[in-house]
């Protein structure tokens, strides 16, 4: 964005009274460039700089965060219904493109409020459009047992992440989970019970997530696998075994595991600096996963 295009579009921005924000995708965790007068009696005045995700978290709550990193990631227009204090609003979040770009390195986000939203059918139609079209895009992005992200959409979050990565020269985390002994878990159970320890292990590890931008996918089978910004090997070391003290305190019965009565994880941690790699991330995920995530 040159300086001339950025200030008039601040000036506009800024004399709107509906709370807006420009978020930058092209860097790692997604930092907020602008946030306009109306913002901050939603939001408070400290807001550019940190991340999108944990700004939407401290409005709304993890999980809508979770939501939105997702439609950010895939590069969707779209909305949802948000309360803040007692007013009920509509956040709205679209990509910006400029000139010939690919990908949009900017997003923009702004909250209407439940009146000014609600212009009749309309408006109703267009948001169950857009939310048909979400549900569209999370069956083709879900894995279907857990509801995480499946092996192909986890491969495009972290291409995606990768190729930020190499241009900010930063640092990425991946940490794969295995189920211990889980073919005989299987065998003692049968599949709808495993289906069923398959979601709680999903969700705890959710659960433990540090920020909204890091993900969580099941790749295949007993495999799960989870991306962080994190830099620190030692810290997502940590990360990493306290995920797998989660799982284990869910206290799911395994008769037949070789390590503990019941089930646990054993868990794998790379840390890459990508733009150092000189390849791919793709290349660098089937090197360390092989094809899970394909």
């Amino acid at each position: 964005m040159k300086p001339v295009k950025r200030k008039i579009l601040e000036q506009v921005l800024s004399g709107s009274s509906e709370p807006t924000v420009i978020v930058r995708t092209d860097q790692p965790n997604w930092p907020v460039v602008f946030a306009n007068p109306a913002f901050s009696g939603i939001g408070g005045e400290d807001v550019p700089g940190k991340p999108f995700a944990d700004v939407i978290e401290a409005l709304a709550g993890r999980e809508l965060a979770l939501e939105v990193s997702e439609s950010v990631r895939s590069q969707q227009e779209t909305s949802f219904p948000v309360e803040s204090g007692s007013r009920e609003y509509l956040l709205v979040l679209k990509p910006i493109g400029i000139g010939d770009e690919n990908d949009a390195r900017h997003y923009v986000a702004y909250w209407r409020s439940g009146a000014s939203s609600a212009t009749g059918k309309g408006a109703e139609m267009h948001h169950a459009l857009l939310k048909a079209k979400r549900r569209i895009r999370d069956l083709s992005r879900d894995d279907p047992v857990t509801g995480l992200l499946n092996g192909r959409a986890f491969r495009e979050v972290f291409e995606h992440d990768w190729a930020v990565a190499t241009r900010e020269k930063s640092r990425l985390a991946l940490v794969t989970f295995t189920l211990d002994d889980f073919d005989a878990y299987v065998e003692v159970f049968g599949r709808h019970a495993a289906d069923s320890c398959l979601r709680r292990v999903g969700r705890a590890i959710r659960r433990c997530l540090r920020r909204a931008s890091d993900v969580v996918a099941r790749t295949d089978g007993a495999i799960f696998v989870a991306l962080s910004h994190a830099s620190e090997e030692d810290g997502v070391r940590e990360f990493a075994a306290r995920i797998s003290t989660a799982v284990r305190e869910l206290g799911l019965h395994h008769p037949r595991s070789s390590s503990s009565k019941f089930v646990t994880v054993t868990f794998d941690v790379s840390v890459a600096d990508a733009a150092s790699e000189q390849m791919s991330g793709g290349e660098y995920l089937d090197g360390l996963l092989g094809t899970v995530t394909k």
